[in-house]
């Protein structure tokens, strides 16, 4: 049975997912335009950093095929995108530099999530768990339910002489991420 597979719009996202934003995670043989390299010639003075985490549907089971978008207003290329399948473990890695405070906000990185089963993807916020102070007086995440607030702040670690912040996104239940409207 030699038959060529047609794409079809059977999916939520469409099939379009696959091939034209996320291609390494569906071992494609092309790049995306996008990758997770927020940064390509940062000065050796930005403080470099790896954002690592993991996507969680309600039941607290890995999904494996989403995508995440971080955007950032202080790096130079601003934008990088991953999908959850394309490192082992179902994992997204992000290399960027760390932000600064700007506009009286606490450093901060935005997310957009887009999986299976939404109609529409999500937003969030990556807050640093070092910056405690910039934290409190965030006039966004003081809008936000005390005992949520956690939910947005992503834990410093270190491997190997590289700062990693770990930031899971649960999308329901006990632990689930604080969304915000566009």
């Amino acid at each position: 049975m030699n038959k060529k597979y047609q794409q079809t719009p059977s999916q939520t996202v469409g099939p379009y997912f696959a091939y034209g934003l996320t291609p390494e995670q569906y071992l494609y043989d092309f790049k995306s335009i996008a990758d997770n390299y927020l940064y390509k010639d940062a000065s050796e003075a930005e403080e470099r950093i790896l954002i690592k985490g993991r996507l969680f549907d309600g039941n607290g089971a890995i999904i494996p095929d989403a995508m995440i978008e971080l955007r950032q207003d202080d790096t130079l290329d601003g934008f990088g995108r991953w999908g959850t399948g394309t490192e082992r473990g179902n994992t997204f890695t992000f290399n960027t530099i760390k932000p600064k405070s700007k506009d009286g906000q606490a450093p901060h990185i935005n997310v957009v999530v887009m999986m299976r089963g939404l109609l529409s993807h999500v937003y969030t916020r990556i807050y640093f768990s070092d910056e405690v102070a910039a934290n409190a007086d965030d006039p966004v995440l003081n809008l936000i339910d005390e005992d949520r607030r956690h939910t947005l702040i992503a834990r410093r670690n270190e491997m190997g002489g590289q700062i990693v912040y770990q930031f899971d996104i649960h999308m329901q239940g006990e632990h689930e991420t604080v969304f915000f409207d566009a």
